[in-house]
């Protein structure tokens, strides 16, 4: 016997059908369409609840990041100092997009802050536009081939790839700005053995560190000779109409001459300052455009490969790739195994979901797994 679909249910699948089979929608430059929550094919109380639930978990005082930045890090960091500008922050804000839809977004989602760790999956893009280019040949090329100023020039540090950078299994050793790399996150008890701490084949260990993530941004504006925020301006974010309102600085002492012009090596966070001060709209078109694999309205901005490259488990990290997080081992178990997402200090999130056509940006909210474990719930 045939079943039978109740009418309220066959109304919503057919509406959820039709808002499916809509082609791909791109927003404008000035424009971003809201869709109701039901015709994305939410649960409209369930997503509102997320929502909700999100807010009361931010945090957003003190306000000022200076103070917060120099007391997470100085009391455990030998020599700690603030390089690069940094911004109070004000309230929370977040974003919800499906099908290229906003679904829900809250706060002033076109206030640009900072947003610390996050710079670090734009910086990889960069290093995706430079493969592209052909500025770097293959990703398991030796920096050394590349960078000739003794940064990459001793045993240790010459055996460093490309890929050995981007997964933050390098382990380079030396000095950049001024800070040590075994300055950042010193490991063991002792701060008189910290300067001769044991050295790793590169590509062996992990270790989260911006120093290392520096060298890599500097790197890279030694091989493309262009300013890191010009070549993401011109062939990410102007493309994606992204605002004008966010920069990507570096510190008061990361600048360099490259073919008689005066540079700014950027950060790759905002550990000592600096970093990229972005909105969450902003974050929300570039999480967008990942989640279309690279592809805006028709035009590859990154290859769509890289998506695959970027994603894959470092071995000996496997919920990390080229500076994105990953789920492959079901650290959001709501979340399917291909999702993905960049984080920063102080729960700052980009979250991309193709498998639910789905992208989540938030600011001063860590909580990350119980919001899209909540989001995707309110999924139909």
């Amino acid at each position: 016997m045939p079943t039978r679909i109740p009418c309220t249910a066959l109304a919503l699948l057919l509406a959820t059908s039709l808002a499916w089979s809509q082609p791909e929608y791109y927003p404008d430059r000035n424009e971003w369409q809201t869709l109701p929550a039901d015709e994305l094919g939410f649960d409209p109380q369930a997503l509102e609840n997320a929502v909700e639930w999100a807010r009361e978990q931010a945090q957003v005082e003190p306000s000022d990041l200076y103070g917060v930045i120099y007391n997470a890090f100085a009391p455990n960091e030998p020599d700690f100092r603030i390089l690069g500008p940094v911004r109070d922050r004000a309230g929370d804000s977040g974003m919800i997009i499906r099908n290229g839809y906003i679904a829900a977004q809250w706060g002033d989602v076109d206030r640009a802050d900072m947003t610390f760790s996050v710079a670090k999956s734009y910086l990889s893009t960069m290093a995706a536009i430079a493969l592209a280019d052909g500025d770097i040949r293959d990703l398991d090329d030796r920096v050394q081939h590349y960078v000739q100023d003794g940064n990459f020039d001793d045993s240790h540090n010459s055996q460093i790839t490309w890929r050995h950078l981007l997964n933050q299994t390098s382990d380079w050793s030396g000095t950049l700005w001024d800070t040590p790399d075994w300055a950042d996150r010193p490991v063991g008890d002792d701060p008189e053995q910290w300067p001769y701490r044991e050295k790793h084949t590169p590509g062996t260990h992990y270790k989260y560190n911006d120093v290392r993530v520096n060298m890599l941004a500097y790197a890279l504006l030694q091989t493309m000779r262009t300013p890191l925020p010009v070549v993401l301006r011109d062939r990410i974010m102007d493309p994606i109409g992204a605002s004008s309102t966010w920069r990507w600085t570096g510190y008061e002492n990361s600048w360099v001459t490259l073919d008689g012009q005066r540079m700014q090596s950027v950060s790759g966070g905002g550990h000592f300052g600096g970093g990229m001060f972005i909105s969450t709209a902003d974050h929300a078109r570039f999480g967008l455009l990942f989640q279309r694999r690279g592809n805006w309205n028709g035009e590859q901005l990154i290859p769509a490969d890289w998506i695959d490259t970027m994603t894959e488990p470092t071995p000996v990290q496997p919920n990390y790739g080229f500076m994105w997080w990953l789920n492959g081992e079901g650290s959001i178990e709501a979340a399917p195994e291909s999702a993905y997402w960049a984080s920063g200090f102080g729960g700052n999130y980009i979250y991309v979901d193709e498998e639910n056509d789905l992208v989540i940006v938030m600011r001063w909210i860590p909580r990350l797994n119980e919001m899209v474990t909540r989001v995707i719930n309110a999924i139909q």
